[in-house]
């Protein structure tokens, strides 16, 4: 099975959360906060949006920072996915 996402949209897997600090301390599974960094999985193909053109920017395989409380959590073959709009993207990590 395959997310092909419509319009504006992005389809993200998050990165795995840190388990230790840069100091050394290892954090337990409830302290830790799931990272805003994801790798981009899939483009939709851009379009009007809201009467605006849309130019998609971003590409698979990027690195992208989002914005926190953004998008859809989606669990497809035990795999978990964040469908999110491209305007929800605040960063591409170089």
């Amino acid at each position: 099975m395959k997310l092909v996402p419509l319009g504006d949209r992005v389809v993200l897997k998050q990165l795995v959360a840190e388990e230790t600090t840069k100091s050394g301390i290892v954090l337990p599974g409830q302290n830790k906060e799931k990272p805003q960094q994801a790798e981009v999985i899939a483009v939709g193909p851009g379009g009007t949006v809201d009467g605006k053109e849309v130019k998609m920017e971003v590409k698979k395989g990027d690195h992208v920072i989002f914005s926190k409380y953004s998008g859809t959590e989606v669990k497809l073959e035990d795999e978990e996915y964040i469908v999110v709009r491209q305007s929800d993207i605040v960063a591409i990590v170089k």
